[in-house]
């Protein structure tokens, strides 16, 4: 197993501890479930740089790089719920949006397309991250904009990504 990798699955094993902090009540524990969720998060964008720049890119890092991410802002939202941070409303969204895209590729794969990530697929990631962390480190009402800030580009990479592709389900 290469570079990219191991940090891919490191940050799938940092999911459980950062869920033990978040919901374990300990002194800080949004504080340092925070500092953990940040981590795993920048391990993303450093995987992703090694496999580009070192020619590392394999199948496995196709398939578990995104599998990562999901898991990763998946738990947090889930876990914002539990501690009565966030309402459930808009971490249905955002899982729904998983599920969809998720079926979506399948789909177009079992007909041998590839559906290329677009920017307003950065984009959520991007806002569902800096939501998440604005949820853990606050209580103030930006945090919450930036929740639902975050649910309207996940709205939008959704509605882009079947726009440009919609062969797929043609």
């Amino acid at each position: 197993m290469n570079l990219p990798n191991k940090i891919t699955v490191s940050r799938i094993l940092m999911v459980p501890i950062f869920i033990w902090v978040i919901l374990s009540g300990i002194q800080n524990s949004r504080l340092i479930a925070a500092v953990i969720f940040i981590i795993a998060s920048v391990t993303d964008f450093i995987d992703g740089y090694l496999a580009r720049k070192y020619e590392l890119i394999t199948d496995f890092g196709k398939l578990m790089d995104p599998m990562a991410d999901k898991i990763l802002v998946a738990s947090a939202l889930i876990a914002l719920v539990q501690i009565g941070r966030i309402s459930v409303w808009p971490v249905v969204i955002i899982l729904a949006r998983e599920f969809l895209i998720t079926s979506f590729r399948s789909l177009a794969a079992s007909k041998g397309l590839v559906i290329a990530a677009s920017i307003w697929g950065k984009v959520k990631t991007n806002t569902q991250i800096f939501a998440i962390i604005s949820l853990m480190l606050t209580n103030n009402w930006f945090a919450d904009i930036m929740l639902w800030v975050s649910v309207i580009a996940t709205i939008l990479s959704a509605v882009d990504y079947i726009r440009k592709n919609k062969k797929v389900i043609i």
